[in-house]
């Protein structure tokens, strides 16, 4: 018999499977989630999945659809709720203190991609409240360009006016891997890589819109950047 092997944090396959089945189930079914360009998401090697946020419904419906197991971020101020810690960390979210240097969570970051896992990082650091994808912080590409790891942008709309008692529909699209090899790891090129994804981001949100217009018709191939 081969050797047990070691998932980070204790998120296994079996811990995948469950909260697809479960949060990912029911975040499909409230939120009636529909999503285009999966195919997009490579299946092996260190990711950073880098999103808009509107609502609590993201995080499962991005997951939920995700064909990977993706380690999330969430803000300390959610993790610390009495039970909800125990519940996230057991489907591979950490914790972060937003706001503020983090070198915990930032090795977290930097060992999740290192060690070939997604990583989904939640670009703006917090749901945005305006109905558009709000100022891109430089997390996803710092970790990105650390790495030596793609970015693959995704984005969601409808989520923003989706609540618990009115099933508004959600929709996700999910762009093509990004590499930024030819910038620096430092600040500047965190800056011109975040950017970079900011925009493309936008491009899908705003891609989502004429989708959503359409009635969101099965089958669409997301158009790929220019």
């Amino acid at each position: 018999m081969g050797e047990k092997k070691e998932y980070l944090f204790g998120y296994t396959p079996r811990r995948l499977a469950i909260g697809q089945a479960t949060v990912g189930t029911l975040a499909h079914v409230f939120g009636r989630v529909r999503s285009y360009g999966l195919e997009n998401v490579p299946l092996e090697g260190g990711l950073v999945l880098a999103f808009n946020h509107f609502s609590m419904i993201d995080p499962p419906a991005f997951g939920g659809r995700c064909p990977r197991r993706i380690y999330f971020l969430a803000k300390t101020e959610v993790m610390s709720a009495p039970g909800l810690s125990q519940f996230l960390g057991f489907f591979g979210t950490f914790p972060v203190r937003r706001g503020e240097s983090d070198r915990e969570a930032v090795r977290k970051m930097r060992e999740i991609a290192r060690a070939g896992e997604a990583l989904g990082v939640f670009i703006e650091g917090t749901r945005q409240h305006t109905g558009v994808p709000g100022e891109a912080m430089p997390g996803a590409a710092m970790v990105a360009l650390q790495e030596n790891v793609p970015v693959l942008p995704a984005a969601v709309r409808g989520s923003e006016s989706w609540r618990p008692w009115n099933f508004h529909p959600v929709t996700l699209a999910w762009g093509q891997p990004m590499s930024f090899d030819g910038l620096p790891a430092n600040s500047k090129g965190y800056r011109e890589a975040t950017a970079e994804i900011a925009r493309e981001i936008h491009r899908l949100w705003t891609w989502l819109g004429e989708v959503q217009a359409q009635g969101r018709p099965r089958g669409l191939t997301v158009p790929p950047r220019d």
